[in-house]
């Protein structure tokens, strides 16, 4: 029976889009499938791993065909797509309860299952709040703190991203318990104060589907649930109920001595000392002197790697110490020309902020070297 005849990029791009969140090994093996739909001329395709569901579509299959519903191997079928030729007309058959593929004198026989066996996230239920941003200011904000989270800690609060909605504002926080990454922007007028934890695998999601585009995204939350819709997909996320920590008391807030460096500048040293810096504990020392930023690495093998920088800096020598993978990714992440960086003592956070993005704050913990 033939399903459809359709463009072999029309079909991958949806297909790129939901594929991300599928495990490549999981308990349900239906899991690492896609749900294809196909209902007159609309195509849908859905995967989920039960905590997150991605779903988009493409319109103008040729008419006629019957309505269709079938699960598939998301790996495989993009694997096949991708090596054939671009613009390759292709086609898909069922026989046998498998999805065949054809394109030229290509042949793919794929086993399908049921598409009633396909789990999809239940309703959400009462809409607690509701936004509306660009595209591209929900993505910039999203890369601003996502490197900030922790990954598979105990803490499963902190495996994920805390979104405040308040007033004109949406502020993203994210923190691994060593650094904390702050960032807000505005948004249209919301009245009650919204705050949830969007687990980790969604917000990397998010940040890989959202366009650089003004187009709207769509933002709406509800008990246990998040859902995203712009262009043609739908992120839904289940959320981590959880206590996130105060981000208001982690941020230092009357630091006196301050230096002002070139962002570029400071990252290449950053680069070329990290080199030789201890592979299991990663540090970084800094010594603040006048006028004087000198940062050094060592390592096990009592090797030393040293660079120096002019600053304008006048107040108490400090010496203090930091993992240089914190630094290196907030240096990575924000893209204004000079980073400002505030300290207290030895013992004390240090604070990242940058002059064109007042309300960015990045704050790393010092640590023994």
């Amino acid at each position: 029976m033939k399903l459809f005849q359709i463009q072999r990029d029309a079909l991958l791009k949806p297909l790129q889009a939901v594929s991300g969140i599928v495990e490549k090994r999981h308990t349900l093996p239906i899991l690492s499938n896609v749900l294809i739909r196909r209902k007159q001329r609309n195509l849908s395709l859905i995967a989920t791993d039960l905590e997150i569901q991605v779903s988009t579509g493409c319109e103008d299959l040729e008419p006629g065909g019957e309505e269709i519903a079938l699960t598939v191997s998301a790996r495989k079928l993009q694997d096949i797509l991708r090596s054939l030729p671009e613009e390759t007309e292709t086609t898909l058959d069922m026989q046998n309860n498998r999805l065949q593929v054809r394109a030229g004198k290509s042949r793919f026989n794929l086993q399908t299952l049921p598409a009633n066996d396909f789990p999809t996230l239940a309703e959400a239920g009462v809409l607690q709040a509701g936004i509306r941003l660009g595209q591209r200011q929900f993505r910039e904000l999203l890369l601003l703190v996502q490197y900030a989270m922790a990954q598979q800690d105990i803490r499963y609060y902190l495996n994920g991203l805390l979104m405040v909605l308040e007033e004109d504002q949406m502020k993203l926080i994210a923190t691994d318990g060593h650094r904390l990454s702050y960032t807000a922007g505005k948004i249209g007028p919301q009245q009650q104060k919204t705050e949830v934890i969007l687990p980790r695998k969604a917000v990397v999601e998010l940040a890989k589907l959202l366009e650089d585009t003004d187009k709207e995204v769509e933002v709406e939350v509800y008990a246990s649930q998040a859902r995203f819709r712009f262009g043609s997909v739908e992120v839904i996320t289940k959320l981590i109920d959880g206590k996130f920590p105060d981000y208001t008391r982690v941020i230092p807030l009357n630091y006196q001595k301050r230096i002002s460096v070139n962002r570029v500048v400071l990252l290449q040293a950053l680069q070329r000392a990290g080199i030789l810096s201890n592979e299991k504990f990663r540090g970084v020392r800094w010594v603040l002197t006048a006028n004087s930023l000198r940062i050094s690495c060592t390592n096990n093998e009592q090797e030393e790697a040293q660079e120096e920088l002019e600053v304008n800096y006048s107040g108490e020598p400090l010496d203090v110490g930091f993992n240089i993978t914190y630094l290196l990714d907030v240096l990575n992440n924000v893209h204004g020309e000079n980073v400002e960086c505030a300290f207290g003592d030895a013992n004390s956070s240090m604070l990242i902020t940058v002059p064109e993005r007042d309300e960015f704050k990045y704050v790393v913990m010092p640590m023994r070297i």
